[in-house]
């Protein structure tokens, strides 16, 4: 069921519900008012028809008369008078008795003085009526055919107008609904027009205050993040098909210029020795493409437990000197630490131990004097890394664009690279909830500060 057809059939039922509340209470309200209303008149006229018997002294016979020319005209009470032995002294009409009183109904007005009841339709009253220090019981009827043909009339039109409203309503809620689901119906027709190839297209209806501009602010927002990734996915793309590339023409190309024709063992070796540096070349950018494959998981698929960043600093080290001996590499600390939790944080060790192994591998790549040194200080709710060297430093214009994946600066001339490791660090930093920035001086060297939140 459509949104509109439902907003419409819950509207529509809900005012159904409380016009019959109220119409119930109306057409209650009338049917007591008739009821108690006709009961006073039952009593009145049987007062009056009792003080004409014993005061006035009309005879019975031309009451009765009266009795029987009234009914064929207006609702005549029916009155019936006994004494207090339950003999009947009058009755308007003795063949008919529409009360068929008995002993123990003139036993309760004798005791109550004053009851009204129902037999069947009719409206009855029994009373106890004093005259001349005599008592009598003296009982009244009467069918109230002018009040139920007006409650009739009244359920007939209740019932009318409630369905004419439930109709009316109806329509007015398709209507009103129609006008206020406009804009997700616009909504609806836009989005359809957005495909990958038009990502640039954006909603109209993001201005305003209301709950569907925030929607559509909302949806603005997806699809600007949407494409976002969408270009970075193409660049992406575009900069492995280059990175794997270059070395596998290169690799080809000396494989085919050793087959031309027969060389030495030397220059055989020497073709061996060069196809093995653009392997290792490939190799080491396809691991780094996995790492930066992992770290861009969805955080709740990646593990997390608590792990000390000194004793991933020192994996680190050890892995980088491992591949390049030359590198010098201080840890030290700012302060002394009392517990572990100060220098232990909630992280992914293979991740962390990743990032920290670029920044230590940058720190002697791209220096003369290949030496890094790593501060570690920690605060009431973080730990602050510091990777500081001595190298030829960055740019100002290459700082800006250092964590571009596969960006590579004019430090490019210096040393090779793929320009992922410092966008996989970056990415692996974040992932942490941590931040890394950047601070650099051509000739004098490069820092860079990581902040993590530790336990």
């Amino acid at each position: 069921m459509k949104i509109r057809t439902k907003l419409s059939v819950l509207f529509t039922v809900l005012t159904a519900a409380i016009l019959l509340v109220f119409a119930s209470l109306v057409y209650y309200s009338a049917y007591q008012n008739r009821e108690n209303e006709f009961f006073k008149r039952l009593h009145q006229e049987t007062i009056t028809k009792a003080n004409l018997f014993f005061a006035a002294k009309v005879d019975a016979h031309t009451l009765q008369t009266i009795y029987k020319n009234n009914m064929e005209t207006i609702n005549e009470v029916q009155v019936a008078i006994f004494d207090t032995n339950s003999d009947l002294l009058y009755h308007d009409a003795a063949d008919i008795d529409a009360v068929k009183e008995t002993r123990q109904m003139m036993k309760t007005i004798m005791n109550r003085k004053y009851i009204r009841f129902y037999q069947g339709d009719w409206q009855a009253v029994g009373l106890l009526f004093t005259y001349e220090n005599k008592k009598y019981i003296i009982t009244a009827s009467a069918y109230d055919k002018y009040g139920y043909s007006k409650l009739r009339y009244l359920r007939e039109t209740i019932w009318l107008m409630f369905v004419c409203s439930i109709l009316v309503i109806y329509a007015a809620g398709r209507f009103f609904s129609k006008r206020a689901l406009k804009p997700v119906t616009e909504i609806v027709n836009k989005v359809r027009n957005i495909t990958a190839s038009n990502l640039d297209l954006r909603l109209d209806n993001a201005e305003g205050k209301d709950e569907l501009a925030e929607l559509a602010s909302t949806f603005n927002g997806v699809l600007d993040r949407i494409e976002n990734s969408f270009e970075a996915q193409k660049q992406f793309v575009s900069n492995i098909s280059h990175e794997v590339r270059t070395p596998l023409a290169v690799l080809t190309a000396e494989l085919e210029l050793s087959t031309y024709k027969e060389r030495s063992v030397a220059e055989y070796k020497k073709v061996i020795s060069n196809t093995l540096i653009d392997a290792r070349r490939l190799s080491k950018l396809s691991d780094s493409l996995l790492d930066f494959a992992k770290a861009s998981y969805d955080p709740s698929e990646i593990g997390f437990k608590q792990v000390r960043i000194d004793e991933i600093l020192l994996d680190a080290r050890q892995k980088v000197q491992k591949e390049n001996p030359k590198y010098l590499i201080d840890i030290h600390y700012e302060k002394e630490f009392e517990t572990d939790s100060e220098i232990s944080i909630v992280g992914n060790e293979y991740l962390l131990n990743v990032a920290f192994a670029n920044l230590l591998e940058n720190g002697g790549k791209f220096s003369n004097n290949p030496e890094t040194t790593v501060e570690i200080n920690f605060k009431e709710e973080k730990v602050i890394l510091m990777f500081s060297d001595n190298g030829i430093g960055i740019s100002n214009e290459d700082l800006e664009l250092i964590f571009t994946p596969f960006f590579r600066g004019n430090n490019k001339k210096f040393a090779e690279g793929n320009g992922v490791g410092l966008s996989l660090t970056q990415k692996i930093i974040a992932l942490h909830k941590g931040t890394i920035s950047v601070s650099s001086e051509i000739g004098k060297g490069t820092i860079f500060t990581v902040v993590l939140p530790h336990l």
